[in-house]
C-alpha cells in the first residue's frame, strides 16, 4: 500500500473554519481565526537539484539564502562499519569546507553483534576507528558529541519525553546544518531530517528514551528491545517529532539551523545497518529546506511517485515505511509545530 502525497485539502479547511464555535464571537477571535487559517495555508519552500556531486551540495545549501554563522555543527551519520552507503566524505567536501564545520555524531545505543565489535559505534573508542576508516577524519574536524557526556533541553511536546538527551558537546555549536542520507530504517521506516535531528542527536541514554516513549532515561540494553519498552510504535515516532524539535528550538535561539536531503543510495536499511538490504532504487537528487516536516514530506512524496521500471523499484521500501507507520512522524511534527506538510517544490537547475 502507497502512502499518500499530501493534498492540500481546501473544502475541508474551510468546512473546519466554518465550526469554530458560536457566531457571537468577538473580533480578536475573529481575526485569530483568519490568522490561523492563513498559516494552515501556507506551503514552505523545498529545493530540489539533480546534481548530486559537491558541486550540487553547495548550489543547494547557498539557494536556502541561510548563511552558516559561528561555530557550525554538520549533524550526519559516517555509517556503520561495513555500510556502503552513507554520504561520503568526497561527496560532502565542499560544503563543509564553504561553511568551516565540524561533522558532529553521537554513539549508538546497540552493538553490531557477536563477531562485529570493530564495527561497534556503541563506544567512543570502536566510533572513532570507523569514522576514520570511512575517510572523514583525514579530511574534517570530527566531534562526537557524547563522548565526554550528555545534557537535557526543552521539549515543547511532553506527550512522552519531559526533555531530550543530547551529547553535551552541542553547546559548542551555534548553527547546525542537519545533512540527512534519506532512506529506509528498520524501525522508523524511513530516515530523514527528522531521525537525523533526533535519534541522531541524542546520546546513548537519549536514544533508550526516545525508543522507549520515555520510559527509559537510563540505558538498559538488556531491557531496551523488550516489549515492556518498545511496545508502542507510534509513541516512539511521536517521540522521535518531539526530539526534533527540541533540537529545532535550541539552534533557533542561537544562530539557525537547515536541513538538506541527500536521496541516493536508497536502501531500505539506514546507515545504522552494518550489511544493508540491496540498494532498489536509483539515485534522485538532493533536496533542501528551512522546514524539515516538508522536507521529509516531499522526499516521501517522490518515492510514492517512482514509477517501477527494471532499474527502478520503489516497492520494498514503501512497504516498509507503511509496516512501520512511518509517515506518522511527520504528521505529529506537523501537529505540534514543527513545521508544515504543504510544500512547493523549486528545481534550482532549471
Amino acid at each position: 500500500m502507497r502512502t499518500k502525497p499530501i493534498i492540500i485539502a481546501t473544502l475541508s479547511l474551510l468546512l473546519a473554519v466554518g465550526c469554530t464555535g458560536p457566531s457571537n464571537k468577538s473580533q480578536t477571535d475573529n481575526n485569530q481565526t483568519t490568522d490561523n487559517m492563513e498559516n494552515t495555508q501556507k506551503e514552505s519552500v523545498v529545493y530540489l537539484t539533480k546534481d548530486i556531486s559537491p558541486e550540487g551540495l553547495v548550489n543547494i545549501y547557498k539557494a536556502l539564502g541561510v548563511p552558516a554563522k559561528g561555530r557550525v555543527a554538520i549533524k550526519m551519520s559516517t555509517g556503520e562499519g561495513s555500510n556502503p552507503n552513507y554520504l561520503k566524505p568526497e561527496l560532502i567536501k565542499n560544503l563543509v569546507f564553504e561553511v568551516d564545520g565540524t561533522i558532529v555524531e553521537c554513539n549508538t545505543a546497540y552493538s553490531s553483534g557477536p563477531g562485529d565489535e570493530k564495527d561497534d559505534r556503541n563506544n567512543s573508542a570502536n566510533h572513532w576507528k570507523v569514522i576514520e576508516r570511512h575517510g572523514f577524519t583525514p579530511m574534517f574536524k570530527v566531534d562526537i558529541m557524547d563522548e565526554e557526556g550528555e545534557m537535557r533541553i526543552p521539549v515543547q511536546d511532553s506527550t512522552h519525553l519531559k526533555y531530550d538527551i543530547v551529547g553535551d558537546h552541542m553547546a559548542n555549536y551555534d548553527f547546525m546544518i542537519a545533512l540527512n542520507h534519506f532512506k529506509g530504517h528498520p524501525m522508523g521506516g524511513y530516515g530523514g531530517a527528522l531521525k537525523n535531528l533526533s535519534i541522531g542527536c541524542a546520546s546513548r541514554n537519549g536514544k533508550a528514551y526516545i525508543h522507549s516513549s520515555g520510559k527509559m532515561e537510563v540505558l538498559d540494553m538488556g531491557k531496551l528491545w523488550t516489549q515492556e519498552y518498545i511496545g508502542n510504535q507510534d509513541g516512539f515516532l511521536e517521540s522521535m517529532a518531539a526530539a526534533a524539535q527540541a533540537v529545532v528550538d535550541y539552534f533557533q535561539k542561537k544562530e539557525g539551523i537547515i536541513y538538506i536531503n541527500v536521496m541516493n543510495n536508497m536502501s531500505i536499511d539506514c546507515d545504522c545497518v552494518d550489511h544493508p538490504a540491496p540498494v532498489k532504487l536509483e539515485d534522485y537528487g538532493i533536496l533542501a529546506s528551512t522546514d524539515p516536516v516538508a522536507l521529509d514530506q516531499a522526499c516521501v512524496d517522490i518515492i510514492n511517485n517512482q514509477e517501477v521500471t527494471a532499474t527502478n523499484d520503489p516497492t520494498d521500501l514503501l512497504n516498509r515505511i507503511d509496516k512501520q507507520h512511518g509517515v506518522h512522524t511527520i504528521e505529529h511534527a506537523e501537529a505540534i509545530g514543527l513545521g508544515s506538510r504543504k510544500y512547493t517544490i523549486v528545481n534550482i537547475d532549471k
